[in-house]
């Protein structure tokens, strides 16, 4: 398997190394070009000025004369080429290489070239020239012409070889080698060293990920500034994702933890009393007390498979649209309330009814907001001393109905508060033994109300409790 340091790295070096070329090749062929052509143009003045001078000399005399063949031979010295001056049948009659007399001189030019000479006014051609020269040369002829009759007396034929370009180029395409692999090899180690910069982090992100794997949930990735942003991004995702799933694992932790402890002392007390009648230890007479003690702690537990069953099926997204119907919340709030008419008898509450005078309707599902209800209302009751008094208050504003009950009582502490909707969480932690609740009405109730998308909070000050939670408010 290859790593992100191998592919980025062979990656990278291919793009260096086409890029490279692609340069490299480019430059040459630019720089080439450019050279063959200042080369020509160089030739072409050359080549222009012998056949002015040419044409000046035929005018006052013979062409071949000392003065004419001095001037051909420092203007060959001077410009570094070869000069060939042919008459007009084609016959080389003074070459540069001697003036007085070499091995090109008496040698024709072919008549298809001289003739393609005279009729374009000049030629330009690249390659070698046939019995003159064997090797490749840049080649410039221009037509010398009488300025009085206009009669073409012959060309000039000035070249020069090709070596000194490729030269040249061989020396840049050394130089450029030499450049090339220093850029190369530079390359290479900065690539190196911020691959691994780069992979570093990530190896350290896999390593912790393992780790975390393993059961180590405090395992966390650290970074320092100088990482990649894309890094520290991914580093912050990394350790946000093992957070909540360390949050998870604790409540699952202590959910399974808080279902151990409140089934087991009534599971003890059920078997106790079961072997107690079996074995004959409790009385006749006593049996049916006991039962009956059996029989409700069994209802209880039953109570609680039913409630964790309803949570676990909560939980799994919000209200279908099909279970939501219109209903007056004053109503449902006076039917749960008519329920505890005994238990507020038992314990003498004062009940405090605000409620507008007129029907206030909701659209949600009737059966969970009356659970809702009859889980704060029966939390209120528990809580709410002998002769206090428990509030029920309906508003409506912004779109939604806010349904308040409230209990006198000891006041919740702050720290507290943010608490009281978890499961089995117990501001009293002696009330693990209350036969009462499990510590999961509150809970319920908030997976109730999240369920429709709406809000519950919670007030605690001066002895007096509100729970508050909205739904919408249909007109």
């Amino acid at each position: 398997m290859k790593t992100t340091f191998s592919r980025t790295f062979s990656t990278t070096v291919i793009i260096l190394l086409l890029a490279l070329i692609l340069v490299g090749t480019s430059f040459q062929v630019l720089v080439e070009d450019y050279l063959a052509e200042s080369a020509i143009e160089e030739l072409k003045q050359t080549s222009q000025a012998m056949a002015n001078l040419a044409s000046a000399y035929s005018a006052e005399g013979p062409m071949m004369n000392r003065d004419f063949m001095v001037n051909l031979d420092v203007s060959a010295q001077i410009s570094g080429t070869d000069l060939i001056i042919c008459n007009s049948l084609g016959r080389v009659i003074l070459c540069s290489d001697s003036i007085t007399g070499c091995d090109h001189q008496r040698l024709w030019v072919d008549q298809s070239y001289l003739a393609k000479v005279v009729e374009n006014g000049g030629h330009t051609a690249t390659g070698m020239i046939p019995d003159l020269y064997e090797e490749p040369r840049y080649v410039v002829s221009t037509p010398i012409t009488d300025f009085v009759t206009g009669k073409n007396l012959g060309i000039v034929i000035v070249s020069t070889p090709t070596r000194s370009t490729a030269a040249i180029m061989t020396r840049i395409s050394n130089t450029f080698m030499v450049v090339s692999l220093l850029v190369v090899l530079i390359s290479v180690i900065a690539m190196i060293i911020l691959v691994r910069r780069q992979s570093d982090p990530l190896r350290q992100v896999a390593q912790v990920a393992r780790a975390f794997g393993h059961g180590d949930l405090d395992a966390r990735v650290k970074l320092t500034e100088d990482h990649p942003e894309e890094v520290e991004e991914l580093a912050l995702a990394f350790n946000n994702m093992a957070q909540e799933l360390q949050k998870s694992e604790y409540q699952r932790r202590e959910f399974v933890a808080n279902v151990s402890h409140e089934l087991k002392t009534p599971m003890t007390t059920i078997s106790g009393y079961i072997d107690g009648i079996l074995d004959g230890t409790i009385p006749e007479s006593r049996q049916s007390y006991y039962l009956q003690i059996v029989s409700d702690e069994t209802k209880r537990l039953s109570r609680l498979v039913r409630s964790m069953l309803d949570i676990s099926r909560l939980q799994d997204g919000s209200v279908p649209e099909e279970k939501k119907i219109h209903f007056d919340m004053e109503e449902a709030l006076g039917q749960v309330l008519i329920t505890f008419e005994q238990k507020i008898t038992d314990k003498k509450l004062n009940v405090d009814v605000d409620m507008p005078g007129h029907p206030v309707y909701t659209h949600a599902c009737e059966d969970y907001v009356m659970q809702i209800i009859y889980n704060l209302i029966d939390n209120a009751v528990k809580f709410c001393p002998s002769g206090g008094t428990l509030g029920l208050r309906i508003e409506q504003g912004g779109g939604k109905v806010y349904v308040s009950v409230s209990n006198g009582g000891e006041t919740i502490p702050a720290q507290e508060l943010p608490l009281v909707f978890d499961r089995f969480h117990k501001i009293d932690k002696s009330r693990s033994q209350n036969r009462d609740g499990w510590g999961l009405g509150l809970y319920i109730v908030k997976t109730l109300v999240s369920s429709h998308g709406e809000n519950i909070s919670v007030t605690s000050r001066d002895g007096k409790t509100t729970f508050t939670f909205t739904m919408p408010l249909v007109n």
